[in-house]
């Protein structure tokens, strides 16, 4: 009777504390996921246009110049994956910030790598788990102003993960992506033409509930 009452007791234990991290910790397999205010349930929509007052983001999201104390050099990228920020470093304790749409829980990761490529309008090829959840996307679709990777992509490292445009500026502030980060159309292309290549970007994320 006692084990039964302890075990009782860990297991609601162990769900406070996944309903207090979440969405900024990574799902496990064995963890119940636990909806998130700011994960939204939002296909990719290929071919939508946004005009310019939907890129009108909310005023924190919006890109401006901000006090950021770091020892990294300017020019560095840091993102925190829970602030829903990207911070450009500009010294004397100064970054240019950015409002980003992050990872959804399962998809969020932390790490050092560095800009290998960059592409203007790139073209877009949904991965194979994409297009499993949502079969009736193309399998290939040209840049454009219609295109899920936006106006402008940075390749990050050998990896799949890019910081990209969007055509749905309503998820930026919210975790929706497959890992990747994105901001509105005109943010990317600010950031775009300030970073070269071999660029220095440090991810942050949250750790997961152990």
């Amino acid at each position: 009777m006692r084990l039964m009452a302890t075990r009782n007791v860990r297991a609601a234990c162990l769900l406070a504390i996944v309903a207090a991290f979440t969405p900024w910790s990574s799902a496990r397999s064995d963890e119940p996921v636990v909806p998130s205010t700011d994960e939204l349930q939002i296909n990719e929509q290929p071919g939508h246009v946004p005009t310019p007052d939907e890129e009108q983001l909310d005023p924190k999201f919006q890109r401006q110049l901000v006090f950021f104390r770091t020892n990294e050099a300017p020019g560095t990228i840091i993102i925190h994956t829970d602030e829903r920020f990207l911070y450009l470093i500009q010294g004397n304790d100064r970054a240019l910030r950015y409002g980003i749409g992050v990872g959804r829980q399962g998809f969020q990761w932390g790490g050092l790598l560095k800009i290998s490529r960059k592409q203007e309008w790139p073209d877009w090829r949904p991965p194979p788990e994409m297009i499993v959840r949502q079969p009736y996307l193309p399998r290939f679709m040209a840049g454009g102003p219609g295109n899920p990777l936006g106006a402008r992509a940075m390749y990050l490292g050998g990896t799949v993960y890019r910081i990209h445009g969007t055509n749905q500026p309503e998820t930026i502030g919210s975790a929706v992506s497959s890992g990747c980060f994105r901001l509105v159309n005109p943010d990317v292309i600010d950031l775009f033409d300030r970073v070269p290549v071999g660029t220095k970007v440090i991810v942050h994320q949250t750790p997961a509930v152990s």
